[in-house]
């Protein structure tokens, strides 16, 4: 379901920024084409993990958002950049990505 890759980059933008645009997706994930990132997004669609909430305007908008069964992903990501970083660390080498350390959760 994740695998794919800018998949965990698309979840982890909407993680940290609950709700966003394609052009906004587009920006934070530069090395994306528009026909790759559309393919991405429609299969995490298709799993369940992302909302597609269209506008009825010109010209069209589309949001983009977790579902609750994607928002349950997060401590796998977040264990999976932890492992990175700590790999690419000890390798002597910098974390090179657009995926920052996400804020803890706040309690509800």
């Amino acid at each position: 379901m994740i695998g794919g890759k800018y998949k965990a980059l698309i979840l982890w933008q909407l993680m940290t920024n609950k709700t966003l645009r394609f052009s906004q997706l587009r920006k934070q994930i530069p090395c994306a084409t528009p026909k790759m990132l559309t393919a991405q997004l429609r299969e995490l669609e298709s799993h369940q993990l992302i909302n597609r909430k269209v506008f009825p305007v010109v010209p069209p908008k589309v949001e983009y958002s977790l579902t609750a069964f994607g928002e349950s992903i997060q401590p796998v990501l977040q264990a999976m950049y932890k492992w990175g970083s700590r790999c690419l660390n000890n390798q002597g080498l910098n974390v090179n990505c657009s995926m920052e350390p996400m804020p803890a959760k706040q309690k509800r």
